[in-house]
């Protein structure tokens, strides 16, 4: 990741607002929130976004939105929408009225024109148009307008995850849509240079609660009320209520946590090692610790599984790829980790364990799966059965004499997942097997990952929602399958790659689960994908954090969820007057 710099001048204001932030950035306006965010945008282009922070949760709106409190669509631009009896048919309707942020309508023809025209267009690389493919085929949806305020979708199968595709931001086509005939020096469409974080703010035209005021490259994002937003309250009054918020560029959480605790940020995330400082001071800090439960997403280890070669050298080192293949082995890796001291010690007592590859919080959680409870003598009964054996230094060897080594790789720089690192070296270490665990930079890592493959076990973790679809991990040819990954577009072709009977299944349960629009129908189809992937273990699951963040007590509306956090309903939340 690449960040950009303006020197000189930085250097001076940094300097100067080493007091606390709000000091330098206030200016007599308290109807605001200040935030903070560990590294500056990359893109002012939502189509272009591939990563965090980003601006777009607070510029743009698609056509419907999901409740993170409720797991409910809910709409947005679109006021209402009919499904036709066959599911093959969705009409949108757009509410009456809409603008931009320069005043100018938001009709049908900016939908079609961003969906059409920019996340389906192949010369617009972006990572929401592979979430538009219906079905094992791929297919994309076809997309027209019927009048001014109405978009017919058409795809050519039922499609339970399509509602999904709906909340992407919608782009101004009176503003983009020359920018798909100019073409630079380069051959490319202009496009693809738009609205990069160097364009002037009011250049950038948006459609949601506020807009970009201001940007300072390592200091600060701004955004100031749209005055054009379509939504309003009950009592008929605009939102947002905010005026102002303000994103501080804080490239360290440690320095996150000094401002917020001088009163510089009014709110923060919060990791189990800051927990017990910041519950110390919430009643005297005048803040409130929301707990929402175990984070959204997975974190686990997996052993490469790719029996595959890559110009005739195989891309594991064939004795270890028989450890890794062997699912007992695997079995008793599971069982020899310890979770509860993670839990305990790692996360402070802040965390839950993770047993399936879908969220807890999720509706398609399977809680019936037990897992793998930490039980050595499990673990090491296991190895015995796969004739591997204690030599007299207590080192694990396999049943041809072969001594169990392997790397053990996670990112340079996570704290939580280096010490999961260093802990499960100490837990395998207790089956004789040597754990050679080196965090990587970020980079490398991904590299290694996607790229070159040469790996042999690893820590990291996905995000995750309420939707479980996930073609890209659980498809065999997905480009985040990585426990056996098939090469991607122009990479190294790999020959010799084994795709075995269980993937194949769990991939026609996640195909089934796609094409099935009854919930719990899809919760049956899913509860068994979780039990293959429980008894197969492509991935071993470890422990989620709990979902913690503090807010000033001055906010009013706060509604916190773990999936959306303390500010998903910007727009609905105020600022309250404080009592001297």
């Amino acid at each position: 990741m690449t960040f950009m710099y303006k020197r000189g001048l930085t250097f001076i204001l940094t300097f100067f607002c080493f007091l606390p932030l709000t000091s330098c950035i206030t200016t007599g306006n308290t109807n605001q929130a200040v935030f903070s965010w560990i590294s500056d945008p990359k893109t002012f282009n939502a189509v272009l976004n591939s990563s965090s922070p980003s601006i777009f949760q607070y510029t743009y709106e698609g056509l419907i939105s999901e409740n993170p409190i409720t797991g409910i669509k809910e709409p947005a631009l679109a006021e209402f929408w009919d499904i036709s009896d066959d599911q093959l048919r969705i009409i949108f309707t757009l509410r009456e009225g809409l603008k931009w942020s320069d005043g100018e309508p938001l009709t049908a023809d900016d939908v079609v024109f961003s969906y059409n025209d920019l996340y389906l267009n192949e010369e617009i690389p972006n990572n929401y148009r592979d979430s538009f493919r219906i079905g094992r085929e791929g297919t994309f949806p076809k997309i027209r307008k019927l009048d001014n305020r109405r978009i017919e979708f058409q795809i050519n199968e039922p499609f339970a995850p399509f509602l999904d595709s709906a909340s992407v931001p919608i782009l101004p086509a009176h503003i983009l849509q020359k920018t798909l005939i100019q073409r630079g020096s380069d051959g490319n469409l202009a496009f693809l240079s738009t609205w990069g974080t160097d364009t002037l703010p009011e250049k950038i035209i948006v459609n949601g609660p506020y807009k970009l005021k201001d940007y300072i490259t390592s200091q600060r994002v701004i955004f100031e009320r749209n005055p054009f937003y379509w939504k309003k309250d009950k009592q008929g009054n605009q939102l947002p209520k905010i005026d102002r918020v303000i994103f501080a560029i804080v490239e360290s959480t440690d320095t996150s946590l000094l401002q917020f605790r001088s009163g510089s940020l009014d709110s923060i995330g919060i990791t189990p090692e800051y927990f017990p400082l910041l519950k110390r001071e919430e009643n005297r800090g005048n803040f409130t610790i929301y707990n929402g439960g175990p984070a959204y997403g997975t974190t686990f280890i997996s052993f490469n599984l790719n029996k595959g070669k890559r110009e005739g050298k195989p891309l594991v080192n064939q004795i270890k790829s028989e450890w890794f293949n062997n699912l007992n082995f695997r079995r008793a890796v599971a069982y020899a980790i310890d979770r509860p001291r993670i839990i305990n010690n790692i996360y402070r007592g802040l965390g839950a364990s993770q047993n399936t590859q879908i969220s807890v919080q999720a509706p398609y959680y399977d809680k019936s799966i037990q897992g793998y409870e930490f039980n050595l003598d499990k673990a090491k009964e296991l190895l015995q059965q796969e004739g591997f054996f204690l030599n007299k230094k207590g080192e694990l060897l396999d049943k041809k004499g072969n001594r169990v080594q392997f790397s053990l790789i996670t990112n340079a720089g996570n704290k939580i997942r280096e010490a999961m690192g260093a802990q499960i070296k100490e837990d395998l270490r207790k089956l004789g097997i040597q754990v050679d665990f080196s965090p990587l930079a970020f980079n490398v890592l991904i590299d290694k990952l996607s790229n070159s493959l040469d790996w042999e076990a690893h820590i990291i973790g996905f995000t995750g929602g309420n939707e479980p679809h996930a073609p890209n991990i659980w498809y065999t040819d997905g480009n985040l399958h990585m426990f056996n990954q098939k090469p991607q577009v122009g990479q190294k072709l790999i020959t010799g790659r084994v795709v075995a009977d269980w993937e194949k299944e769990i991939e026609q349960l996640y195909l089934a689960g796609a094409q099935t629009l009854e919930r719990e129908k899809r919760k049956e189809i899913y509860s068994k994908a979780q039990q293959l992937v429980s008894q197969y273990l492509p991935f071993i699951y470890l422990v989620n954090p709990y979902s913690l963040e503090a807010v000033r007590n001055r906010f009013e509306g706060i509604e916190y969820s773990p999936l959306g956090g303390a500010f998903w309903n910007i727009e609905n939340i105020s600022v309250q007057e404080m009592s001297e």
